[in-house]
């Protein structure tokens, strides 16, 4: 890349184009893909990922569209550090498709979840709906829990 270590931001990046003080972008390669510099006053900024790094594009498709997206539509190539043999395995990601799996699953339950909430409000407001006392319910379970100690006394159980 260029021997900058000032990084800008997207947000500042786009603070300065729309102020009209970007002096000139250039797209710099790489091993593994494309980064951007730009000049704007007397700095000469690399631009950054929100984590700080420098941000890389992996294809050049993706630079133009960014570029023009802020409004830059002329800009310079530098391709001597591009190498493309470098891309083949720059950034795998085995863990991606479990990942995707456990957001899926987790999406999947979150909805179960919310329509198993949204159907028990429907049928407690459902003005047909019988409500049995806490009264009747400990009751109820208490005749079953006798019922099923006597049954454990008598040796009936199973």
């Amino acid at each position: 890349m260029a021997n900058t270590t000032n990084t800008i931001d997207h947000a500042t990046l786009s603070h300065v184009i729309e102020s009209g003080a970007l002096r000139s972008a250039e797209v710099v390669g790489f091993p593994g893909g494309w980064g951007i510099v730009v000049k704007y006053g007397t700095s000469e900024c690399t631009l950054s990922a929100r984590r700080g790094s420098v941000r890389m594009f992996r294809r050049f498709e993706t630079v133009v569209a960014y570029l023009k997206g802020l409004g830059v539509v002329r800009y310079q190539v530098n391709a001597e550090g591009y190498d493309p043999h470098s891309l083949t395995s720059a950034r795998a990601r085995p863990d991606a498709a479990a990942r995707m799996r456990g957001a899926f699953d987790a999406a999947s339950h979150d909805q179960w979840f919310r329509d198993q909430v949204n159907a028990a409000i429907a049928e407690a407001n459902d003005p047909a709906a019988q409500w049995v006392s806490d009264e009747a319910a400990q009751a109820r379970w208490r005749s079953r829990r006798e019922a099923l100690d006597e049954a454990v006394r008598s040796g009936d159980a199973h």
